[in-house]
């Protein structure tokens, strides 16, 4: 009797990603199921209420304050639908050899000023001797720009965001440090988690999405914490040993 061979390693793998591909072609679909509907109801909860605006009773405007309350969860089902459909495709990507500080200043220039209007101070500090990674640039943008606000968030009354980079031994880091509220340790253990969120109104899905960015660069990130002085977040890359082209 013959024994089956086990399948290979490359095998496994494959048949993983083959399952998850489906399931996040079937999970995106659902939701773009939702969002047509859901689109519909908004349009009509919009029209209704001009109707009611022109209407002074205290009934009509009883009526009009329930359907706004409609519009606000209407729209918060909207952006959860969105952020979903981002963490959820399979990244495909399209990297190119990248100055990594260069892609910051880029994404600084954006952010100043809505850290401006929160009272923060941006302080980059940049090694000049940083060598090149292969990065999609669009793709990791974003998620940098997710740790941003992320970390904006974190500082309503306004602090210091240090942002560094250095080459090191495996790759080149890249550390965000802000002078926010800081995370507890159970925070801290799920902070990565899909639709784990401590803001009101939060989708939970900001920074899962930044980590699956991250590692489909083959990069890591991880989070240090403490409640009161603030949260560092670390990413690290690694150097193509020889560059295309």
């Amino acid at each position: 009797m013959t024994a089956t061979p086990k399948p290979s390693t490359a095998e496994v793998h494959q048949k993983l990603v083959d399952q998850y591909t489906e399931i996040a072609r079937l999970a995106g679909g659902l939701a773009h199921e939702i969002k047509n509907p859901l689109s519909t109801i908004k349009l009509n909860m919009e029209l209704l209420a001009e109707d009611l605006k022109a209407e002074e009773t205290p009934r009509h405007r009883r009526a009009l304050a329930k359907i706004e309350v409609v519009e606000r969860e209407c729209q918060r089902l909207q952006n959860i639908l969105d952020d979903f459909l981002n963490f959820a495709k399979v990244r495909q990507l399209r990297p190119e050899p990248t100055d990594l500080n260069e892609q910051i200043r880029q994404i600084l220039d954006f952010f100043r000023p809505k850290a401006a209007e929160s009272a923060i101070e941006v302080k980059p500090y940049l090694r000049s001797d940083l060598p090149s990674v292969m990065l999609d640039r669009e793709q990791f943008r974003g998620a940098l720009l997710n740790l941003l606000l992320n970390a904006q968030q974190a500082m309503p009354g306004g602090g210091e965001l240090v942002i560094s980079t250095e080459a090191g031994a495996l790759g080149v880091t890249l550390r965000l440090i802000d002078t926010g509220c800081g995370m507890d340790a159970k925070t801290e253990a799920h902070i990565f988690d899909a639709f784990y969120s401590t803001k009101p109104g939060g989708s939970g899905l900001g920074l899962p999405t930044t980590r699956k960015i991250v590692e489909a660069h083959l990069g890591r990130i991880s989070v240090k914490s403490e409640v009161g002085h603030g949260t560092q977040f670390t990413i690290e890359l690694p150097v193509p040993k020889r560059l295309p082209g």
